[in-house]
């Protein structure tokens, strides 16, 4: 693996070399799909208000011609693992009942929505992956949002008409997914299945979601082992990496060269990085950072005024 030229600058350079993964071939981290990330192109021109920082850079290779081929560097702070996708299906039942319609023409119907997961293989599987269910009515009904904290998250009511609802799906008190149902007196049982994405688990619902299906991160040992070593702790703390990531990439040259020195200097064992110089790309997870270094890189993204506490 080629160091990088000095031409990137020195200090960056010397930084990111020593940064340097020596695994084995991963995919590129263009491959992988994250959902908040800083990816900077530094060369050397002028820089543009809230944009990445750009600087070019030149890979030395000894088996090429002395002419030093110009490529870009495209720095990498992710805050998340790729989304999992999932399958979730919605079972509507509905029946006439003995009740007077306000709109004679529209018979009083007693209906109610399950929601359950689907496996790889197609199979029905409980949705143990939420916590809560939230229902979101049409607003005539006396309580038009209802919350259920058990599977299959029953939600059971009486009405004459139809309507679309909306159906929030949490695996944490802030972290949902959304889909919007039909309910409609067509027929008196039917099934839609939805495809949801759940952004950011846990450990303990990456093992959840493994009963369903493959997760993204089980094709990268090291990056499963560091996010674990981790997990718990950086739900905790005090500061938000999704913001963390989007701050990160309002910096400029200077303060973006100080957070490689935070991450050089105070890094451990478990802080996931990947520098790939063939493909002209460094990436460090800022889930994995230690306590300390993601507090120190909040606390000067803080001074920046590039978050909020």
């Amino acid at each position: 693996m080629a160091p990088l030229d000095s031409d990137f600058g020195g200090e960056a350079a010397g930084l990111l070399n020593e940064l340097a993964w020596d695994g084995p071939p991963r995919r590129s981290t263009r491959e992988r799909n994250t959902t908040s990330y800083f990816a900077a192109e530094l060369t050397e021109p002028t820089r543009k208000p809230r944009q990445a920082p750009k600087r070019k850079r030149q890979v030395a290779d000894e088996a090429e011609d002395d002419d030093a081929e110009l490529d870009e560097m495209q720095i990498e702070f992710t805050d998340t693992i790729a989304p999992q996708q999932r399958k979730v299906k919605l079972v509507t039942e509905q029946k006439n009942i003995d009740k007077e319609s306000p709109v004679p023409e529209f018979p009083m119907k007693e209906w109610n929505v399950k929601i359950y997961m689907v496996d790889q293989d197609g199979n029905e599987k409980p949705a143990t992956a939420f916590n809560k269910v939230t229902y979101n009515l049409h607003p005539s009904f006396e309580n038009p949002s209802q919350t259920f904290t058990e599977p299959p998250y029953t939600c059971k009511n009486e009405g004459w008409g139809e309507f679309e609802m909306s159906i929030d799906m949490y695996t944490t008190e802030k972290t949902k997914c959304t889909v919007y149902h039909d309910l409609n007196f067509q027929k008196p049982r039917y099934e839609t299945i939805q495809t949801i994405q759940i952004k950011n688990p846990s450990q303990a619902l990456l093992q959840i979601l493994r009963e369903t299906g493959p997760v993204a991160s089980d094709d990268d040992p090291k990056l499963a082992k560091a996010r674990k070593a981790n997990d718990g702790k950086k739900r905790k703390a005090g500061y938000d990496f999704e913001k963390m990531a989007d701050g990160l990439t309002k910096l400029g040259e200077d303060e973006l060269l100080h957070v490689i020195q935070l991450i050089h200097d105070h890094k451990n064992e478990d802080t996931y990085t990947k520098n790939d110089m063939d493909n002209g790309e460094f990436s460090v997870d800022l889930f994995t950072l230690p306590d300390n270094l993601a507090r120190l890189i909040w606390d000067f993204l803080l001074e920046q005024k590039l978050v909020s506490a």
